[in-house]
């Protein structure tokens, strides 16, 4: 009998039901779907960097290291493995794309996967291992010649397979782009063999890599010690591949503890509250069940089972929505896959995620056990009593005259506010929720688009940037600059504080490279100190007008530097102009070039291609951009596409629970000749004071969250905040326009009030 009752129940309060079930469903589906996120990166890429033996530390000397040097840095105890290993950027001639040719000469080390073709050969003389993505974007296949060229030598190879690399998991050719494109970018290795064989034995090795388990501070102090010199050391953590992937880890890490929760917040407390509220309409029912003879804990128990059903259902079909989240995101095709080249996508869950969502159904199992137990105090006869709110006492602003020039509705809907105050602050919370969400979308949407236009369509204000070879002079750099009218940037690295940063000097005549300060507005390097970004100065604690001391690695050269601004920067490290750097005596080697002139007429202009190593486009950097971009704005728009969804169940739920709540005095009002759509605009008026409430008290509070957003999330892009019309307008459209359209669909119901029905139930 109680298991038809209770389906009889549940198709009576179905859509109290179903709203329940939604709500569950999306804040299980979006915690379970960003825990997923940052979890799988973070197993994967360490599974992957095991695999190919991804170097902890990496010595860096452009004049090259000998097997010897090698060997010293073997000897170190503590170190377990090592490698000499090379990357130089060529280009392939079919298409001039740029390819990194890559040697290890201990394949345990920084080295890579066959995905298909033949095992390594470290003894081929022919034989190149091609990264599978490049191939495919270019039409190669196993058994295929690939020629390429560096400065007036070209070489051909043979692929003997298709490889994924550790050393390239965020495959980019340098800071400036953000996101892989295989189509003009990838890399190859070859063997030490055909290494020696190209260059007859006069091979350069600029790096060695060291698998050690050393802390960074004993590692630098042997290591330095044992090749009886200072040395430019960077530790796994300042490599893009590591870096970046570690930090998407982080950062998905903090943006599920923060937006996924509030989703996961709303749902379960409008849930709860809705669910209390329906066990007091049931009050009658509890009382007639209770006075047929059935025992308190049987009721207890029927009743009890209506949250453990939404809970349960809620949170399985929650589980599987948010598998499929982390795999939209998390998949080869999906937004993740166009940043990472992983040869492994496998979806890992927190082990303390289903102890979160245990939690939540026992939660909801106790809200409907403690609701039952209160109904069923007393006798028989007082359950079978209707749910009588408490006795509300009179506002004080009852008894001034501002009272008495009030309208009738005004008067109603204040004394029904005050008198439902659960329902009223759950209402309150529905829209505070959901602005914060909208809120914070659209406003890190603008951040990002603004930072974009401003440093990538300003800042870079040409239209190639062309790579020089490490043996080119300063005198050839310029004539090579005079050429293309261009200007010029040397850029290297610098101890400061026993961290590697970067220091580049640039020569600006022509206005190619633009610079941006705190304020995002553009700014000229002047000739009085260096300029450094936020990160550098938050660390360090600098201020305008400190100085401070950086030593040149492999010397005893060290130079004092005033702090003359601060910028915007996605490097860590300082700038200055060329004037600043020569009245310092700063010994530098231009290696970059800004011009207009275009990628394919460089490329096709002969006079200095020998002292060219690579050249891009800044439509090729955009591009990556453009990317970029789209996945932030597809994660963005899928978070905006819930929250309007939970908006609606929400706002719809706790609207169609009050309804049944004011059911008498509804009906009342009916009575006593208030028409449908009078007592509808009672009902729409009073969600818009709630609407109103809560979408101002969540504007302030979804800036914050942003601001903290931004600070861990882009970090590393020193990003600000750029307010929009989009920040505020379309979440004020969306939330007003949510609101009303629910309380359109809520108002409708006065039309089916039975009045003779609902006053004869005594008080």
């Amino acid at each position: 009998m109680l298991f038809k009752k209770l389906l009889r129940t549940i198709w009576h309060y179905k859509a109290q039901f179903i709203s329940m079930i939604v709500m569950v469903l999306l804040g299980v589906s979006v915690f379970v779907g960003f825990q997923c996120e940052w979890k799988s990166i973070e197993v994967d890429t360490f599974a992957f960097y095991d695999q190919t033996g991804f170097a902890d530390y990496r010595l860096v000397n452009e004049t090259g290291y000998s097997i010897e040097e090698m060997e010293k840095i073997k000897n170190i105890e503590g170190v377990d493995q090592v490698s000499r290993y090379v990357s130089v950027k060529t280009n392939e001639t079919k298409e001039n794309d740029v390819v990194a040719v890559t040697v290890t000469t201990n394949f345990d080390v920084s080295s890579f996967v066959v995905i298909s073709g033949e095992k390594y050969d470290e003894a081929s003389l022919d034989g190149v291992w091609i990264s599978d993505q490049y191939a495919n974007k270019n039409n190669y296949q196993l058994g295929d010649n690939i020629s390429l060229k560096y400065g007036s030598h070209t070489f051909t190879g043979n692929i003997k397979g298709l490889i994924k690399s550790s050393e390239y998991l965020i495959c980019t050719p340098g800071e400036s782009q953000v996101m892989p494109d295989f189509n003009t970018y990838g890399y190859v290795y070859i063997s030490p063999s055909m290494y020696h064989s190209l260059f007859l034995g006069t091979e350069i090795y600029p790096e060695i890599h060291v698998l050690s388990q050393l802390s960074k501070k004993d590692f630098i102090s042997k290591a330095n010690q044992a090749l009886g010199k200072t040395n430019l050391i960077l530790s796994k953590n300042e490599i893009v591949s590591y870096s970046e992937a570690q930090g998407e880890a982080t950062e998905g890490k903090t943006m599920a503890s923060i937006l996924p929760v509030i989703f996961l917040g709303i749902a379960v407390l409008i849930m709860a509250t809705t669910m209390q509220r329906l066990t007091r309409n049931e009050k009658t029912q509890i009382g007639t069940l209770k006075a047929l003879g059935f025992r308190d804990a049987k009721i207890v128990q029927y009743y009890t089972l209506f949250g453990l059903f939404v809970g349960l259902v809620g949170s399985l079909l929650g589980i599987g929505l948010g598998y499929f989240i982390a795999w939209f995101i998390f998949n080869p095709s999906g937004p993740m896959g166009t940043y990472f080249d992983l040869p492994s996508w496998a979806i890992h869950v927190p082990w303390w995620t289903y102890l979160v969502i245990i939690g939540i159904i026992g939660f909801m199992t106790l809200i409907s056990f403690l609701s039952t137990k209160r109904m069923l105090r007393g006798t028989a006869s007082e359950a079978l009593q209707p749910y009588v709110p408490k006795a509300m006492n009179r506002l004080k602003i009852e008894d001034s005259k501002a009272w008495r020039k009030l309208k009738f509705a005004t008067k109603w809907n204040l004394r029904d506010l005050f008198r439902h105050k659960a329902r009223s602050g759950m209402t309150l919370f529905g829209v505070f929720g959901c602005t914060i969400l909208l809120i914070a979308s659209f406003l890190m949407m603008e951040s990002m688009t603004g930072f974009v236009n401003k440093f990538y369509y300003g800042s870079m204000n040409y239209e190639s940037q062309i790579s020089l070879k490490q043996d080119v002079s300063n005198e050839q750099a310029k004539e090579v600059a005079s050429y293309f009218k261009g200007d010029y940037s040397a850029n290297t690295n610098v101890l400061f504080n026993d961290e590697a940063i970067a220091m580049d000097i640039y020569h600006v005549e022509s206005d190619h490279v633009r610079f941006l300060d705190q304020k995002m507005n553009y700014v000229s390097l002047g000739d009085q100190g260096v300029y450094v970004g936020q990160r550098l100065m938050e660390t360090n604690n600098l201020k305008i007008g400190d100085s401070f001391t950086v030593s040149v690695f492999g010397t005893d050269i060290t130079y004092r530097l005033t702090l003359a601004g601060q910028l915007r920067t996605l490097t860590k490290g300082v700038v200055m102009n060329e004037k600043y750097a020569k009245e310092l005596g700063i010994a530098y080697k231009i290696n970059q070039i800004y011009t207009n002139t275009l990628k394919d007429d460089i490329n096709k202009d002969t006079t200095y291609s020998s002292l060219i190593s690579t050249t891009k486009s800044r439509a090729d950097i955009i591009k990556s951009f453009d990317s970029f971009m789209s996945v932030m704005y597809t994660m963005i728009g899928a978070l905006i596409v819930l929250s309007i969804i939970l908006g609606i169940v929400v706002l719809y739920n706790l609207g169609t629970m009050s309804y049944f709540e004011r059911y008498r005095e509804l009906s009342t009002l009916k009575v006593v000749g208030f028409k449908d759509r009078h007592i509808g605009k009672l009902l729409i008026s009073q969600n818009m004071w709630l609407t109103i409430a809560g979408f101002v008290l969540g504007v302030p509070a979804g800036i914050g969250i942003t601001f903290v957003l931004t600070k861990a999330l882009a970090s590393e892009y020193e990003m600000m905040l750029i307010f929009g019309w989009m920040t505020f307008v379309i979440p004020l459209v969306l939330i007003f326009g949510v609101s009303l359209f629910v309380s359109y669909l809520v108002s409708r119901k006065n039309k089916k009030i039975n009045m003779v029905e609902a006053l004869k139930v005594p008080e």
